[in-house]
């Protein structure tokens, strides 16, 4: 009796062993997992590089913990795609364990190898979640794009950046004295966050209102492709000449346009017709003592819009010059200022100054600015700044300037600005706007979009059709 009875108590401890280490966990396959999401999608990703890591959460809503036997992906060791759970980085992982309750993150990143595309093409696979006997799907979708990649580069000889591939710029590319680098219509240029693009040399854009020349940072995933500071800028040098952007769009920059001294030559140090600035972080177009033309352009929600500063000489014909406080940047300078003195620790330097603004708009709002429109004199040199037809924000006329048939403080009532949504057209079409036909004859016979200009032209750079 006694030997039964310890037989009894040595199986009941067995069992009580057993039944403790298995209490937490349940195999019934009715206990099922929750995925956040059925399909996780990249933006267009550059080959070789690869690209942000993206998550997704595997909730265990039970009441027990479970145990997830597998988690790969389909296309196994030949996946463009990579997974990292719970600190593991393998693209098969065996016995994940979820508390009752409790969640865990799936981190996924994709690297996709260059082939011969020239557009985009799509790279798909998936997740397969097996846990309790149940398998679950979460499908993985990215674009590959080709690109030409240039690290480190100096241009040392005439070069000519053509459309069938975009570039992508790691590390900063520079143009060498006395050489020009040309772009063709419809190239575009993705540049990293530490990759200016410096002239030495010359700067030949030559895009089309069909096919205009692209400027941005190389992230496009969706938390970041919009985010000003992207990529620090293009900066014209000391020893820069007749430089010509035509049709570009610079945009999400630190200090998208940079022209620094003055020309060499009798031409303007930079040309910059029928193009976009946008979202720039701290300048649009900062010229210092040098020389601008700047011609139907937009520049628009950039810390200062336009600075030109220590002098120079400077054309600004029906451009368009705005800036709104969004979610990125909040709108607390003017969108204008213009400067002839530079001051240091040694003192004030002051230089010449001839600046002359016609057709144009200089507007902003849902800011701290009252006067969008300032002008600074400092010293005795020659100084000549005029306003002719122009429509600005302020609460007075600039100072140290010659003024004619401007328009102040009347609300421009573009078409459509939704700051909420950051979406901002400055057209003049829907509203009876001040500037329509409140432009003089520059000779500018069409707007950005390529629309005619009538006898009666509008301000800014657009045209009321």
């Amino acid at each position: 009796m006694k030997k039964t009875l310890c037989i009894i108590s040595i199986f009941s401890c067995i069992l009580a062993l057993h039944s403790c280490t298995k209490e937490g966990f349940t195999d019934n396959p009715e206990a099922r997992l929750r995925i956040s999401l059925d399909t996780l999608r990249f933006d267009t990703v550059f080959t070789t590089v690869g690209s942000i890591t993206q998550s997704l959460k595997i909730y265990n809503d039970n009441d027990r913990d479970l145990r997830i036997s597998r988690l790969r992906l389909g296309g196994g060791n030949t996946s463009f795609f990579a997974l990292n759970a719970d600190g593991i980085n393998s693209r098969d992982i065996s016995n994940l364990d979820i508390a009752a309750g409790d969640s865990i993150y799936l981190f996924v990143a994709v690297t996709i190898e260059p082939n011969a595309d020239l557009l985009p093409f799509l790279v798909q696979d998936s997740i397969e979640i097996t846990c309790n006997g149940n398998l679950q799907h979460v499908q993985l979708e990215a674009y590959g794009q080709n690109a030409r990649y240039l690290r480190n580069t100096v241009v040392r000889q005439d070069t000519r950046f053509t459309p069938e591939l975009p570039y992508v710029i790691l590390g900063g590319l520079r143009v060498d004295t006395n050489v020009t680098l040309t772009i063709d219509p419809g190239v575009r240029i993705y540049l990293h966050a530490d990759a200016p693009l410096v002239i030495d040399g010359s700067l030949q854009v030559n895009g089309t209102l069909a096919d205009s020349v692209v400027f941005r940072g190389d992230r496009l995933d969706q938390d970041y492709r919009d985010l000003p500071a992207s990529w620090p800028g293009i900066y014209f040098r000391a020893g820069s000449t007749n430089n010509r952007l035509q049709y570009a769009r610079v945009l999400n920059a630190y200090q998208a346009i940079v022209a620094d001294q003055p020309s060499l030559n009798a031409s303007p140090k930079l040309e910059l017709l029928e193009s976009v600035i946008d979202n720039s972080y701290e300048t649009g177009i900062l010229g210092i003592r040098s020389s601008i033309r700047a011609v139907n352009c937009l520049l628009s929600n950039c810390g200062l819009n336009v600075l030109l500063a220590n002098g120079g000489n400077y054309e600004f014909t029906h451009n368009t010059v705005a800036s709104y406080s969004n979610a990125y940047l909040q709108h607390k300078n003017p969108v204008l200022l213009v400067t002839n003195w530079d001051s240091t620790s040694a003192g004030v330097t002051t230089y010449p100054l001839q600046a002359t603004f016609t057709n144009n708009i200089f507007w902003g709002d849902n800011g701290t600015v009252e006067d969008e429109v300032v002008v600074s004199k400092r010293g005795n040199n020659p100084f000549s700044v005029e306003f002719f037809n122009n429509l600005y924000k302020a609460t007075r006329d600039p100072d140290f300037s010659t003024l004619s048939n401007n328009i102040r403080n009347q609300d421009p009532l573009f078409d459509s600005i939704q700051v909420s949504a950051r979406y901002f057209d400055f057209r003049l079409n829907l509203k009876p706007s001040p500037a329509i036909n409140k432009g003089i004859p520059t000779g500018t016979s069409k707007d950005l979009e390529g629309k005619p200009r009538d006898a009666e032209p509008d301000m800014g750079c657009y045209e009321k059709q």
